[in-house]
């Protein structure tokens, strides 16, 4: 059911940037049709390039904030990602054989 949601509403912000591009590129063409000199035509372009390119970042970010509040609401399931148990250790991080980092002990003279 989430997949069907977030699909639900992507569709909605790719339809929202669409209408947003639409708008940018007829501004554009509004900007460029007004413009008197070839400075003012070019800065329309860039104008409605920069518009475009905002709604489409603007896109991809809801997109992103849609998985993220997905995932929020799927806590509590699947396997943890940190070590919280013991599973397969059988007790080796008691085991004084194998110190824990950042334990120092003297050199035994064992090996020496």
């Amino acid at each position: 059911m989430q997949t069907a949601k977030v699909k639900v509403k992507d569709a909605a912000s790719s339809a929202k940037e669409k209408m947003k591009e639409g708008s940018a590129k007829m501004q554009g063409k509004a900007g460029e049709a007004t413009a008197t000199t070839h400075g003012e035509k070019e800065m329309a372009k860039e104008e409605a390039r920069a518009k475009k390119d905002q709604a489409n970042a603007d896109k991809h970010q809801e997109k992103a904030e849609h998985r993220a509040d997905s995932a929020a609401g799927r806590h509590g399931t699947g396997v943890p990602l940190t070590g919280t148990g013991t599973h397969g250790h059988h007790g080796a991080a008691g085991d004084p054989a194998y110190p824990s980092a950042g334990t120092t002990y003297p050199a035994s003279g064992k090996y020496m």
